[in-house]
């Protein structure tokens, strides 16, 4: 699980430049690495659910081949027109969806009858094993809303384990400062904390 997360810092820290950096060989370790960049993509626009516009790092022609990730979705607007449409309900099967708020709020709700409202600093994260259909709809009319959400594919021996939900609160996630950096682990352990998720 550390690569998986020491990678998904990395991407999360430069997605917010619409850049994503590519190295190959990530080691197991649980410290943020030094690394030289190999090469560098620009996030590419588009648009999901019912029209919610934003930026694709992974999941691209250019970035298809950085597994276990499938996906990296940052949206970010002030304009409702963006966002408003949101995501109704659709499905989804083999894979999880972690979803971080920085700003605004977001609606799930899903077959099972999971709900939670995502605000900022919050997660959401849904194993969607077998199957499972969910929504994620805005639960404002204006201002500004930005997050990220983040596709991790399952091995093939969980695929079709019985989905679930995972609504994690900002005040859940534990903070470890580090002398450099806050750091806020959501899932695995850093600096003596276990994030809740996973």
């Amino acid at each position: 699980l550390a690569p998986v997360l020491t990678f998904l810092g990395l991407l999360m820290a430069n997605t917010c430049t619409g850049e994503v950096f590519v190295e190959d060989n990530i080691p197991l370790m649980t410290e943020l690495p030094t690394l030289p960049v190999r090469a560098y993509y620009m996030a590419s626009p588009t648009s999901d659910g019912a029209g919610v516009k934003l930026k694709r790092s992974i999941g691209t022609p250019t970035i298809n081949n950085v597994g276990p990730f499938l996906l990296l979705d940052e949206f970010k607007s002030i304009n409702p027109g963006d966002y408003i449409a949101g995501f109704p309900m659709h499905p989804h099967r083999g894979f999880e969806t972690v979803t971080y708020m920085l700003e605004g709020s977001m609606e799930h709700r899903d077959m099972s009858g999971n709900q939670g409202l995502l605000v900022a600093g919050s997660v959401q994260w849904m194993t969607a094993g077998r199957g499972i259909v969910h929504s994620e709809m805005p639960k404002q009319v204006n201002g500004l809303m930005w997050g990220f959400q983040l596709w991790i594919n399952l091995p093939s021996s969980h695929k079709m384990m019985e989905p679930r939900y995972q609504d994690i609160p900002p005040q859940d996630i534990p903070v470890v400062d580090n002398g450099d950096v806050l750091v806020k682990v959501i899932a695995g352990e850093y600096g003596g904390s276990v994030g809740p998720g996973g």
